[in-house]
């Protein structure tokens, strides 16, 4: 086309492709030598070499990045003072699991006086900003001090207002923190009668890792899908017509779906083991294997529930991640109206996703307890809910913040424990890296085991509620529960019968919830 001869004077243009010799007189083609990957229809080189050049020209360039180059280093100088730190982790997680029960008592009571004492000193440092800054400014008349004391005034009125409100929250919800430590210490019982429970997390987490290996190679193979069509650079694309169009979206909800799937049937693992654990009154006959056998009813009968609940989550997810999608793409288009009604659409889809999720995973507690559909369950599991709502609120606030705190303190402990160690090699190594390194994998193996810590919690809330609905420690409507949720029925009897029995809402929410419906 140019004229141009590149090959040796002794080939004529025309003998480049036919002779022989051509691959000796002529350069070679800058694109190595390639042939296809099996089943994903995509070229790769032939001459393991050219893998050899690349991992040497990133070892170059690691080398010639002086700071990846120390922090890398540094991952690798420390790598036994990192797997011994996780190991720890692992191990403080195992450990507060079972001593939390012990120990909730306490947690409530502090967290109950640091928030006493917070809104109380808040409110009056305020108050006496205020009546500082209006006593220093009495002879002063700017307007910007004016601004500042109303400000005050405005700051410490709200701060009364919400400490007043606190404090009465706390006041009705006082006897409810009981049974979020009744629960609690039942909970860690549950560990020890099923220590398997522990694992829960980890084998959950392999069958979500073995589903999305199969999606991205699925993903790979819609990517080849198609006719190969010349376009306009002389490049071929891969142009998928008819119904194939159509297999991103199927593919994509078939994500969400099935992973959803999976987590809930976590869930309802879970919550047949613990209900067989609640509702046998000798723990002495439990089946062997408690787990094996939810896993098996769950096989046998339930699979129909657990769809069911995944796919309601995945209708509000998948319009949820569509707003997000067009909220991204018109970032710095929309006008202020548009924008703020996109935020609230997306905050209001992700209040009803966490409010069916926590409905669902209730109804599968009650399909565990009754054998019953989804729809009957999620009604049942509802109702007990709402006539249940404050002891909800209790346990939903005290037991996820003390639960919080767990994590906080593995956190803390395994980093402090990190620092102590990896100080040692301050002098020749950066330990940056690998502190994240420990304190990212702490909190991780920290959220699994209390997640599901937090899962056994709320299985054992919704038995009670069942339990004392249907029964009232009569003879022949023996109560299952533990000793420990006995102690809290019968201190609350107690507590009725002092406030006149039956005379106000406590002692209505207090009393054995026998409903007319009773069977």
């Amino acid at each position: 086309s140019t004229g141009s001869t590149l090959c040796s004077y002794e080939l004529t243009p025309s003998e480049y492709t036919t002779d022989p010799r051509a691959a000796k007189l002529c350069p070679k083609y800058p694109v190595p030598e390639s042939a296809p990957i099996p089943f994903f229809h995509r070229c790769a080189p032939v001459n393991i070499s050219c893998y050899a050049k690349f991992a040497e020209a990133l070892i170059t360039f690691v080398s010639d990045s002086s700071v990846l180059h120390r922090l890398i280093s540094g991952v690798m100088t420390s790598k036994e003072i990192i797997m011994g730190l996780c190991l720890l982790s692992l191990v403080l997680s195992m450990i507060l699991m079972v001593i939390i029960r012990y120990i909730s008592r306490v947690l409530v009571w502090i967290l109950t006086i640091l928030v006493i004492l917070g809104s109380l000193g808040g409110t009056g440092v305020l108050w006496w900003l205020y009546a500082k800054q209006r006593v220093s400014d009495g002879a002063i008349e700017t307007q910007i001090a004016k601004d500042n004391l109303q400000a005050l005034l405005v700051y410490a009125i709200s701060a009364t207002v919400f400490t007043v409100i606190l404090f009465l929250i706390m006041l009705i919800m006082r006897k409810r923190v009981a049974l979020t430590i009744a629960l609690f210490h039942v909970a860690g019982k549950v560990f020890i009668h099923l220590p398997l429970l522990v694992f829960q997390p980890f084998w959950t987490f392999f069958v979500l890792v073995l589903f999305w290996t199969y999606w991205i190679t699925v993903l790979l193979f819609l990517g080849t899908t198609g006719s190969p069509v010349p376009n306009e650079e002389g490049f071929v694309e891969f142009r998928m017509v008819g119904p194939l169009k159509y297999m991103w979206w199927y593919h994509v909800v078939g994500l969400i779906w099935i992973s959803e799937f999976i987590l809930a049937c976590q869930q309802m693992t879970v919550a047949g083991a613990v209900v067989t654990y609640y509702f046998t009154r000798e723990k002495k006959n439990l089946p062997f294997t408690p787990i094996l056998a939810s896993v098996n009813r769950l096989v046998c009968y339930h699979l129909g529930t657990v769809a069911k609940g995944s796919f309601i989550i995945t209708l509000v997810k998948i319009p949820r991640m569509i707003l997000m999608y067009i909220h991204t793409q018109l970032k710095g288009k929309e006008n202020a109206c548009a924008r703020c009604m996109l935020k609230a659409c997306i905050c209001c889809l992700w209040c009803l996703e966490k409010c069916l999720t926590y409905l669902n995973q209730n109804a599968y507690t009650a399909t565990a307890i009754n054998s019953t559909n989804f729809c009957t369950s999620a009604k049942d599991a509802f109702v007990i809910l709402v006539e249940n709502a404050l002891r909800v609120a209790a346990i939903n606030t005290v037991g996820d913040f003390m639960l919080f705190l767990g994590k906080v303190l593995i956190v803390c402990s395994t980093g402090l424990a990190g620092i102590m160690l990896l100080n040692y090699q301050r002098d020749y190594t950066i330990w940056v890296l690998p502190l994240i390194i420990v304190c990212l994998f702490a909190f991780l193996v920290a959220h699994c085991f209390l997640s599901i810590y937090e899962m056994v919690v709320d299985v054992l809330f919704l038995c009670f509620a069942i339990d004392t609905k249907y029964n009232d420690g009569s003879p022949g409507r023996e109560f299952y529960m533990d000793k420990v949720l006995m102690e809290f029925v019968e201190n609350s009897r107690k507590s009725m019968k002092e406030a006149g029995r039956g005379g106000g809402a406590e002692g209505r929410e207090l009393k054995p919830m026998v409903g007319a419906d009773e069977e």
